[in-house]
């Protein structure tokens, strides 16, 4: 049966009652569901998540995660099983962060540390390609190019949930390689692009619309043909994944610390 990647998830093309097969595309193979358990519980455990919080709606954790809507809801339907999460009916209803999320069971949804040291180099591999795309993008970007990336920069600032924040920074990201007008040898980047995507958490939104000051540095320099500033913002704002994406968190948490996102 035929399969598709999104944003490093794999779905086989299979009737409804089969979505959610997936697995983790890369490091670490695991199924669809267990990921999604995986990247909530574990923003969760750091923090991003607060108790009590409430979860988009299903269909935007679909989206913000990248997996089925089938996927999203079974893996909702879980955590809430585990007493990570708890499921409300009426006006007011939806999902949230239980008020004591069960410690147990978050303790089982953590990446393990030969992963984080995987996901390590994808950062790098994800630092060397992005700089060198805002190298040409400061050469090559076109002003319908800059057009469509301050639209995502306003689309970011506006956003009020992660899940559409992130939709938004991932087409960000994309539309740079297409500025680039590198051809094929942006679909590498794309591909790690989306590995790194499959570990995306759910973040507070304050802390990403932070992370969009980078973005609209980006789009300036590029504006402004500077192509020694675009790689320069390229650099910190991937850089600090090493700090900001969950396998900083990780290992800031051992100290008592924590950081934000990039």
């Amino acid at each position: 049966m035929p399969s598709r990647t999104v944003d490093g998830v794999a779905h086989d093309d299979a009737p409804a009652d089969a979505l959610g097969a997936g697995v983790l595309g890369g490091l670490g193979r695991r199924n669809a569901i267990d990921a999604v358990r995986l990247r909530i519980g574990m923003a969760i455990s750091l923090g991003m998540l607060q108790p009590g919080e409430r979860l988009p709606d299903q269909e935007e954790v679909a989206r913000g995660l990248s997996v089925s809507p089938m996927t999203a809801r079974r893996a909702l339907m879980s955590l809430a099983d585990d007493g990570v999460l708890v499921r409300r009916r009426g006006r007011s209803g939806g999902t949230f962060v239980a008020d004591q999320p069960s410690a147990e069971a978050l303790r089982r949804l953590v990446v393990p540390a030969a992963e984080t040291v995987e996901v390590h180099g994808l950062i790098d591999r994800r630092l060397l390609m992005e700089c060198a795309l805002a190298h040409f993008a400061a050469l090559r970007a076109t002003d319908e190019h800059l057009r469509h990336l301050e639209e995502l920069t306003r689309r970011m600032a506006e956003a009020q949930s992660w899940s559409v924040y992130h939709q938004a920074d991932d087409e960000f990201h994309r539309a740079v390689a297409e500025a680039a007008a590198v051809g094929n040898a942006a679909e590498e980047y794309l591909r790690v692009l989306e590995q790194l995507y499959g570990y995306f958490i759910p973040y507070p939104i304050d802390q990403l619309h932070l992370s969009n000051h980078d973005h609209i540095g980006l789009v300036r320099a590029l504006a402004a043909r500077d192509c020694r500033t675009a790689v320069d913002v390229s650099h910190q704002h991937v850089d600090r994944l090493h700090r900001t994406m969950f396998v900083g968190l990780l290992e800031a948490r051992r100290p008592g610390d924590a950081a934000g996102p990039a």
